[in-house]
């Protein structure tokens, strides 16, 4: 079902008074990380540090994504913004609506002749067995494709500007050597209602090479994250689904 006939969809069925929708708060960081060497900023920046090295990770929210490309992110449904519905799909008083799941990830290598993070490999673990996979640009073209009806005219041109936007955006995976920072999206699926605590599993952050420019040492970096999630029934009432918050104390 298309997002905009979902979500009138859904507001008919609060203003019927029966039923609900989920409800799923905003993505935070884990106030305390498994591992000593990450911390964790005021403004929601998990930052793994070894020696001076820094590889830091920023869960970033649709509204945070609309001003960040404010000029494309208007017209509702013509919006360029390949991140989020803009509009498309308005939200509840309650939640917003995720296209997908975006982090921001930032290199800073001030440590090693060069270092090499390739996002292909990250993956979302959540508690409850859920994997969710980055999307690499090819994936997330063809997601776009499909809205770009009869490849003429104005819509496909708006296609054309996502792409754009995405292949300036994206994080690349390129080598970031001495001396260099580097930064860029890296995009997951959203997540599913019952997905309440997860892991961003960074595997094989290359930190040296051989001769033959083959990786000789890396480490693997996992993230902590949780929101809280429920539903939100037709007279108006948002129940919170308990779930085990002593690791965000």
């Amino acid at each position: 079902m298309a997002p905009m006939k979902w979500t009138m969809w859904s507001l008919a069925l609060l203003a019927s008074g029966c039923g609900y929708q989920y409800y799923a708060g905003p993505v935070r960081p884990v106030a305390t990380q498994a591992d000593v060497v990450l911390s964790v900023a005021d403004d929601g920046t998990v930052t793994y540090t070894r020696e001076r090295l820094e590889v830091k990770l920023r869960p970033m929210s649709a509204a945070e994504l609309d001003r960040q490309f404010q000029a494309q992110s208007t017209g509702q449904m013509e919006s360029t913004n390949p991140y989020t519905f803009t509009g498309s799909a308005p939200a509840t008083t309650f939640q917003e609506q995720s296209r997908f799941m975006v982090f921001w990830l930032g290199v800073k290598n001030y440590a090693y002749p060069k270092v090499k993070i390739d996002p292909s490999r990250m993956v979302v673990r959540a508690n409850n067995g859920r994997e969710y996979w980055s999307l690499g640009f090819e994936q997330l073209d063809a997601y776009h494709r499909a809205y770009a009806l009869g490849y003429r005219g104005n819509e496909y041109a708006r296609y054309q500007e996502r792409r754009d936007i995405l292949r300036r955006t994206l994080y690349r995976g390129d080598e970031v050597f001495s001396g260099q920072e580097t930064g860029g999206y890296v995009v997951f699926p959203a997540l599913h209602p019952d997905v309440t605590d997860f892991e961003v599993a960074v595997d094989d952050v290359v930190l040296r090479f051989d001769y033959a420019n083959e990786p000789t040492e890396a480490v693997d970096v996992r993230y902590r994250f949780t929101r809280d999630t429920g539903r939100i029934y037709g007279d108006g009432r948002v129940a919170i689904n308990p779930h085990d918050t002593s690791s965000d104390n």
